[in-house]
C-alpha cells in the first residue's frame, strides 16, 4: 500500500506512527500503528514494529511511503535552562519561547549567574541553555557574564543567543576562542524594546536546535536513518497546529492532559477592556504542569484532592480505591478504573487551567477597591480543543470544561456558549509537525479530527 507521509510520535512509552494521504483527492488520514519505544536501546526497532501494526491495522501486506517526520518527547523531554537580565522582562520572553515550543523549563535565574546557579546548570546538563538580557542596545554587561561562566563549564550542550544584538560580535568571538561556535545559535533579540516581545525567531531556533541535537539523545543515534523529513518537540507540534488553526477559526485554547504532563497552550487577543492591563503576556502560551498526569503522577493528583471528595465521587469505600490502586493501569478496564481515571483527568484539567488563566483581582487604592484583571485573558477564545489521550478516549470530557467555566465567574475564561472540539482522530501533534510542509493540508485535517465545519 502506498502513504504519502508517516509521522511518528516518539514518546517517553509509546511509540505511535499515523499514516496520511495527502496528494490523493482530499487529504485522509488512514490509520495508526502503536508500540512501546525502545528508546533504551535503539528507538528504531519500536518505530519498525509500529510500521507493522499499522501495516497489519491497515490489512495490507507491504507499506511503502515517501516522507516521515517525526515528534518526540523520548529521552525525558527537552530540558532547557533560561538566564537572563531582568524576570520581568527579557528572562520572562525567553521562557515563554521556550514553553511555546515544546520544552520543559528546569532552570531560570535573572542577573550575573553565581557559584550556586552555575551548579545547578551543571548538575541539569540540559539540553540547550539560552542567554537572553539586554534590550537592544542597552545593557550588555550581564549576557556577557553569563556567557563567559557558562562556556567556562566546559559543557557540551548547544547555546542560543537573543539577547542585546550590540554583543553578538563578541558573542561569537567568545565561542570561537573556546573552540564551541558549532553550538552556539544566534538570534534576533526576543525583547528588543520595552513592552515588545519578538519570540518567534527564538521559537524557531529551538525546534532546528532540537532537530541538530536529539541524534544525541539515548537511543536516538540513528533516528535520522529512517526520519527524512522534520523532527520537532511533541508538546511544540501541538502549539504550531493550535497556532496554524487559529488563522483560520479565531482564538483558540488546547488542553492536553497526559499520563506524565498536562499542557495548555493559548492563542489569543485580550479584549480591548482588559488589553491596557496585559503588557508583557503572549499571543501564543504554552504552561506545561510537570506534576499533574494520569498515570506517571497519578498519586500526586490523588493528593490534591480533599479529605474524601474523591471517595464520594467515585461512589466507593477507601478499601475499594487502594483496591485499584494497587494494580493501577493507565486504561481504564472495569467501571470504578474508568471513574478513577475520569476524576483524575478532571482534576488535572482544573488544576492546569488555574495556573493558565487570568483572574480578576481586587487592588485597594486611594480612590477606593478597583477591580483589575492579572495574568492571561482567555474571554476572546472561540473555540477549545482537547487532546492527549485521557481527553480524547474517556467519554463526556466536554463537561470537564463546560462545568469549570460554570463555577470560575470571575477568571478571565470564554463564555459558557464557547464551542469545545475534540481531537478523536488523536493526531494534533502529528499535524503540527506536519504543517512545517503542508499547512493547507494540516489545516484541513485539523478540521476534520476536530469536527469543524
Amino acid at each position: 500500500m502506498k502513504i504519502d507521509v508517516v509521522v511518528a510520535e516518539i514518546g517517553s512509552t509509546t511509540t505511535i506512527v499515523n499514516a496520511f494521504n495527502l496528494f490523493q483527492g482530499d487529504p485522509k488520514f488512514l490509520g495508526r500503528g502503536v508500540f512501546a519505544t525502545t528508546v533504551d536501546s535503539d528507538v528504531r526497532v519500536g518505530l519498525q514494529k509500529a510500521l507493522l501494526d499499522l501495516q497489519e491495522n491497515l490489512n495490507t501486506s507491504t507499506i511503502t511511503y515517501d516522507e516521515m517526520f517525526a515528534t518526540s518527547s523520548a529521552a525525558g523531554g527537552l530540558r532547557v535552562s533560561v538566564h537572563g537580565l531582568v524576570y520581568e522582562m527579557t528572562v520572562r520572553a525567553a521562557k515563554e519561547a521556550a514553553l511555546g515550543a515544546g520544552a520543559n523549563i528546569h532552570l531560570v535565574t535573572a542577573g550575573k549567574l553565581k557559584k550556586r546557579e552555575l551548579k545547578q546548570v551543571q548538575e541539569l546538563n540540559p539540553n540547550i541553555i539560552i542567554i537572553a538580557g539586554g534590550t537592544d542596545y542597552g545593557e550588555s554587561e550581564t549576557t556577557l557574564h553569563n556567557a563567559k561562566q557558562i562556556l567556562a563549564l566546559n559543557l557540551n550542550t548547544p547555546v542560543i543567543y537573543c539577547g542585546n544584538i550590540a554583543n553578538h560580535a563578541e558573542i561569537k568571538e567568545l565561542f570561537q576562542e573556546h573552540k564551541k561556535e558549532h553550538l552556539l545559535k544566534i538570534v534576533a533579540n526576543v525583547y528588543p524594546r520595552v513592552d515588545d516581545l519578538n519570540i518567534t525567531p527564538l521559537r524557531q531556533a529551538i525546534y532546528e536546535t532540537f532537530e541538530e541535537h536529539i541524534i544525541h539523545a539515548k537511543g536516538m543515534a540513528h533516528i535520522k536513518e529512517m526520519v527524512n523529513g522534520p523532527i520537532m518537540p511533541t508538546p511544540g507540534a501541538v502549539m504550531e497546529a493550535t497556532m496554524l488553526l487559529r488563522d483560520y477559526i479565531g482564538n483558540l485554547l488546547t488542553i492536553d492532559v497526559g499520563g506524565a504532563t498536562t499542557d495548555v497552550h493559548s492563542v489569543c487577543e485580550p479584549s480591548e477592556e482588559y488589553k491596557q492591563f496585559m503588557e508583557g503576556e503572549p499571543l501564543s502560551k504554552r504552561t506545561v504542569e510537570g506534576d499533574l498526569g494520569v498515570f506517571i503522577n497519578h498519586r500526586n493528583v490523588i493528593q490534591m484532592f480533599d479529605s474524601n471528595d474523591l471517595i464520594n465521587r467515585l461512589g466507593c469505600t477507601m478499601e475499594d480505591l487502594e483496591t485499584i490502586m494497587s494494580n493501577y493501569k493507565y486504561i481504564p478496564k472495569a467501571d470504578l478504573e474508568y471513574k478513577l481515571v475520569y476524576e483524575l483527568t478532571r482534576k488535572c484539567t482544573e488544576v492546569a487551567l488555574d495556573r493558565h488563566v487570568g483572574d480578576l483581582r481586587r487592588v485597594f487604592s486611594s480612590s477606593g477597591v478597583r477591580i483589575i484583571p492579572e495574568g492571561k485573558d482567555l474571554t476572546m477564545v472561540t473555540r477549545i480543543l482537547l487532546t492527549g489521550g485521557a481527553l480524547v478516549n474517556l467519554r463526556d470530557t466536554k463537561r470537564i470544561i463546560s462545568d469549570y467555566i460554570k463555577k470560575n465567574p470571575r477568571k478571565l475564561l470564554p463564555n459558557k456558549h464557547v464551542k469545545i472540539h475534540k481531537d478523536y482522530d488523536y493526531i494534533m501533534a502529528s499535524l503540527g509537525v506536519l504543517s512545517k510542509k503542508y499547512p493547507d493540508k494540516s489545516v484541513q485535517l485539523l478540521k476534520k479530527t476536530l469536527r469543524i465545519e
